[in-house]
């Protein structure tokens, strides 16, 4: 009887110490559950925001597509200023060129037209001189014009005074011989 009583002892140390593992188990498994039930609500709001920040992530693509092509058109627009700016800026350059020939043009322009100008300026002198002379000239040739008038005059006078002279002389000479 002590045997089995030991082995009763026995039986229900072993049954204790199952129902006192069972708990055990039966603790560990409801805090495993709640723990389970914890991660499951972790996973759905870790889902909800996985597909908040997926629908976030969508949006920022597509913000980020419609400003890679703004920025492509952007930059298109860009690279047509930069065309015309560069076309302008040769424009200029011409423009710049061309305005120094003019000005060294001009320049050789105002320089001979100085010189142009000085040379007329002396041929007015010289005219002026030259006409002077004439009026001079003219002066002297109308005066020698009335010594000649008068010399030729003074000429036919004493051509008639000789002519008569000498008739009266031949008319003397007739008379004397």
């Amino acid at each position: 009887m002590d045997a089995i009583r030991k082995k009763m002892q026995s039986l229900k140390g072993e049954t204790d110490g199952l129902y006192a593992t069972i708990r055990g188990f039966e603790e560990a498994t409801k805090e495993a559950t709640a723990r389970a039930d914890q991660a499951d609500c972790d996973i759905r709001d870790y889902g909800k925001k996985v597909q908040s920040l997926e629908i976030g992530y969508d949006e920022t693509n597509d913000k980020l597509t419609k400003a890679t092509e703004s920025l492509e058109e952007a930059d298109k627009q860009f690279k047509e200023v930069e065309g015309d700016v560069a076309a302008l800026t040769r424009r200029i350059m011409l423009m710049e060129e061309e305005d120094k020939k003019s000005a060294d043009t001009l320049c050789n322009t105002i320089t001979k037209l100085a010189l142009t100008s000085k040379s007329a300026d002396n041929v007015l002198k010289a005219v002026k001189v030259v006409e002077s002379t004439c009026m001079n000239n003219e002066v002297t040739i109308e005066e020698l014009d009335k010594n000649l008038r008068a010399t030729i005059k003074m000429a036919v006078d004493n051509e008639q005074k000789l002519d008569e002279l000498s008739r009266k002389l031949g008319v003397q000479e007739a008379e004397l011989k």
